[in-house]
């Protein structure tokens, strides 16, 4: 958790003390998660995430857009609730495609705080694309796809976000 924090609090610092375009803001959305188990078999959740974000204008259609998000999701089976409930650590990178469009890649850091395995935190891979509705309000998709771990957990994140 200590590693997750000073790695969110460094790229902030690094940002501010270099960027000369900076927005806050924060995000919320859908989170559609899939889980696939090594030994096989596989569960789909439903839930929600809630986050921040720090934009930095990086070069003339590029912006670094570190942030981090709270995810919960829950499946009900059989009388049973699966929960899972994270915090993840996206650094993404938007390059503007066209007016109002993005594109969205960058590495991600999970931490599952429900799990009691010895891995966990996993690494992602995100893609995905935004639409800027206004100045300030955002919609994005976007596909995290899970690259480590026991299970290999991805995310369809479907979100609106907002600029202060």
């Amino acid at each position: 958790m200590k590693k997750i924090i000073l790695t969110v609090a460094a790229v902030f610092a690094f940002g501010i003390a270099s960027a000369q375009d900076i927005k806050f803001g924060a995000k919320a959305g859908l989170d559609m998660v899939s889980i696939k188990f090594n030994g096989g078999g596989s569960e789909s959740l439903t839930g929600f995430f809630v986050g921040g974000f720090a934009e930095f204008g990086i070069a003339d259609k590029f912006v670094l857009q570190p942030g981090i998000n709270y995810h919960s999701a829950t499946k009900s089976a059989n009388g049973f609730d699966i929960k899972a409930n994270f915090l993840s650590v996206p650094v993404l990178v938007k390059y503007e495609v066209a007016e109002k469009i993005n594109l969205i890649a960058g590495p991600s850091l999970y931490f599952n705080t429900d799990s009691e395995a010895n891995d966990k935190t996993t690494f992602n891979l995100d893609l995905g694309a935004s639409y800027d509705i206004t100045e300030n309000l955002i919609v994005e998709a976007r596909y995290s796809i899970g690259l480590s771990g026991d299970a290999k957990v991805s995310h369809f994140l479907l979100g609106l976000g907002y600029r202060f």
